[in-house]
């Protein structure tokens, strides 16, 4: 066992900090922070306050999106000997940061890594939401550009799942508004200030919720959930007919009837039926 000069093995540790309350932390995460050699964090500021409030006076190191390639290596080259600790601004490290980077490195170098669970905002706002949780895809921040933003909510759209975003008070209405546009006016769920004092969860459609927050900006750290899209209305005999015929095009009878059965969830030998009148 290779043990850095705190008593604690050497390695990363992924720190999963408070995403609001500071009492959230764990017993575990605690230790971790005062026995590290050294803290890897987004936000000094940030940080200097949990660890005063796990009586941590460890040193801090800034590692974010804009860290240079060498913070990183310097990293990696000291956990073969030290403990690093790695601690995002709040919640689970790697969820919406560039956290993953620092793992697959130090992975690949073989180093020891570990992991100390706990708070995440998108999963306490799932539980908040009153939504299905039992499928569900984390977005994290939609693009800024109206056509990106788009195209990533056109990718998921059909996806038979509980979707989950990060959003910011001022885009919050516009983002809203988007997601009904391209996914549906669908039911969801907007959670601000999770385990602080002004926690506030709104429900409703996702235009209800745009309108709701058109003229008043939100505060804080704010998760969007969007149920999943409701039952697809059953295929007519035209889609059906139209399925067909399209796909007799490319196919023989029977492998044609066999992929609009599987397409529209229709019963295939009365499809190969009627794929045959529509040949003659």
């Amino acid at each position: 066992m290779n043990l850095g000069s705190s008593g604690l093995e050497a390695g990363l540790y992924i720190v999963a900090g408070p995403i609001g309350n500071l009492g959230d932390l764990t017993p575990r995460a605690a230790e971790v922070l005062r026995l590290a050699d050294v803290v890897a964090v987004e936000d000094t500021r940030v940080s200097a306050r949990l660890l005063r409030h796990a009586g941590s006076d460890r040193p801090m190191v800034p590692y974010h999106d804009h860290s240079a390639e060498g913070v990183r290596a310097r990293l990696i080259e000291r956990m073969a000997s030290e403990s690093v600790a790695l601690l995002s601004d709040a919640g689970t490290p790697l969820i919406s940061d560039p956290g993953y980077k620092l793992v697959r490195d130090a992975r690949a170098a073989g180093r020891r890594i570990t992991t100390l669970p706990g708070p995440s905002a998108a999963i306490a706002a799932l539980t908040l939401s009153g939504l299905p949780t039992d499928r569900f895809l984390f977005m994290g921040f939609l693009p800024s550009k109206q056509k990106a933003r788009g195209d990533a909510l056109g990718e998921v759209a059909a996806l038979r799942a509980t979707l989950v975003f990060y959003e910011s008070g001022p885009r919050l209405s516009e983002s809203l508004a988007a997601m009904a546009e391209h996914l549906g006016d669908r039911e969801a769920a907007v959670s601000r200030e999770i385990s602080k004092t002004f926690e506030e969860t709104a429900t409703g459609t996702l235009t209800e919720l745009s309108a709701r927050y058109a003229d008043a900006p939100p505060k804080g750290e704010i998760v969007v959930i969007v149920g999943p899209p409701g039952e697809a209305a059953p295929a007519s005999a035209e889609d059906a007919d139209a399925a067909l015929l399209e796909a007799m095009e490319r196919l023989p009878v029977s492998k044609a009837a066999g992929e609009v059965a599987k397409k529209l969830g229709l019963d295939r030998r009365a499809l190969y039926d009627r794929a045959l009148e529509l040949k003659a």
